[in-house]
């Protein structure tokens, strides 16, 4: 399924600046960065579930926020994507790592 992960952390807390990478570096464990705060990722549910439990360890719940938008499996027919920034699709393009 395709879950979208958007989140803003507050870089005027204590450690702000270093939830904010973590975060990221979590997210990227799980799918692709598409705008700043925005990743993509193409999970199953436990994926979803320790994606989620990683990120709400992570975040300060009184300064931070962050959203898990569940797309689903028929999600390409939901999302449109204009202008310069190209995205991988994460079912059928080949990722050498």
């Amino acid at each position: 399924m395709l879950v979208i992960v958007s989140y803003d952390v507050s870089l005027v807390s204590d450690g702000g600046p270093k939830r904010l990478r973590h975060i990221a570096k979590c997210c990227l464990n799980f799918g692709q960065r598409v705008q700043g705060s925005v990743f993509e990722c193409n999970i199953d549910y436990a994926q979803l579930l320790e994606l989620k439990n990683e990120i709400l360890d992570i975040i300060n719940p009184k300064t931070d926020s962050v959203r898990f938008y569940l797309l689903g499996n028929r999600y390409k027919t939901k999302v449109e994507h204009y202008g310069a920034k190209i995205t991988r699709d994460l079912q059928s393009d080949t990722l050498i790592i």
